[in-house]
């Protein structure tokens, strides 16, 4: 009675295992068809005596950068310059409305005129007054009342002409001009803008004087001295430049205890105030691995490169990149001497792939 029931469940464990036997193959099949294999450059590292240095982000600055103000308050009537224009020294850069201003001109110069008659009548009592006291026809005191008013007069119209000069140089303030040639590179206010003394309106740099700026920590500021050469690499050019330190600013910043570096930069040197490039500084020599800048990528925010196992197998791992420079990185670590690694076509890789040298070679 019991023999259909367990006929149908032989039945059953006979083509679970079958199936699973296929599956199996399927599996195994579809792992072969799915190696991709991929020519590129493979190449055996070694250690070597490298020189050992220290990165640091830079930027680009002038040295000539002014913030142009008024001096005076009152409403911007006309900015005569755009941002990226070349100006030269001396040209007018904007204009205050200088109706205030006139209007102290004004008074300045009425003061004046009350001051210079004031003081010619004094002089003519002087003058007369001074004849009668020789001929002893008024008495001491009567005469040095007169002679007070005359100094009197004098200081007063001294002190008008002065009022009228400072009242005329606030005029001059009106429409500040620039005090040296350069360019426009920032534009803080628009015409109709209340301007204020003190507040920044335009921003101008002598782009034909420009350094790089960088702050370093302590291990690396002892290192260093005016005329130290700097590699500076940037990002878009395959080509460094060396610079040297100008000066170095031997107060450390209380918030990251960074010392501020300057680096002069070299004639003909091709870069823009704002730009970012990476500082080297030579910090002596050791031993360790250098390979070319070409194996180092980025993966989902990793640095790695592709290291070939003995079957010739790619594999990505992780690596702690140091400097670059002419066209080698520093590795420290993550990557040992003998590995073999992929210098080229590295973004059509993937782990897993089957990796057909293309070149031979050692770094």
């Amino acid at each position: 009675m019991t023999y259909p029931i367990a006929k149908p469940i032989a039945i059953a464990i006979f083509s679970t295992f079958l199936l699973a036997g296929c599956g199996e193959k399927s599996a195994d099949h579809t792992n072969s068809a799915a190696v991709n294999t991929v020519k590129a450059t493979v190449i055996t590292v070694s250690t070597s005596d490298t020189a050992i240095t220290a990165n640091s982000p830079a930027t680009i600055v002038a040295e000539q950068q002014a913030q142009i103000a008024s001096r005076i308050m009152g409403f911007i009537r006309e900015i005569n310059v755009e941002i990226g224009q070349k100006i030269s020294a001396g040209q007018r850069l904007f204009r205050i409305d200088p109706s205030d201003i006139q209007g102290q001109v004004s008074q300045a110069g009425a003061g004046l005129a009350q001051a210079k008659a004031a003081l010619a009548d004094a002089k003519n009592d002087y003058e007369r007054f001074g004849t009668l006291y020789k001929e002893e026809a008024i008495p001491k005191a009567q005469w040095d009342k007169v002679r007070l008013q005359y100094q009197i007069a004098q200081q007063q119209f001294a002190a008008a002409q002065a009022g009228l000069g400072t009242a005329g140089a606030q005029m001059n303030y009106a429409s500040p001009t620039a005090p040296f040639a350069g360019v426009v590179t920032q534009k803080l206010a628009n015409v109709g803008d209340l301007a204020a003394p003190g507040r920044p309106i335009l921003v101008i740099e002598n782009p034909g004087k420009l350094q790089a700026q960088t702050q370093v920590p302590e291990n690396i500021f002892s290192h260093l001295k005016v005329g130290t050469p700097v590699t500076l690499h940037v990002d878009s050019s395959d080509t460094d430049i060396t610079g040297k330190v100008a000066y170095l600013v031997p107060a450390a910043d209380p918030m990251t205890h960074t010392f501020l570096v300057k680096i002069a930069l070299p004639e003909g040197h091709g870069l823009q105030s704002g730009m970012f490039v990476q500082a080297g500084f030579a910090l002596g020599s050791g031993t360790g691995l250098r390979i070319p800048a070409s194996a180092v990528l980025e993966r989902a925010g990793i640095t790695g490169v592709f290291v070939v196992d003995k079957q010739g197998v790619a594999h990505y791992r992780m690596v702690r990149a140091g400097d670059t420079s002419n066209g080698m990185t520093a590795i420290q670590a993550g990557l040992n001497s003998g590995e073999q690694i992929v210098t080229s076509n590295t973004n059509n890789l993937q782990t897993g792939d089957k990796v057909v040298n293309t070149g031979a070679g050692n770094v």
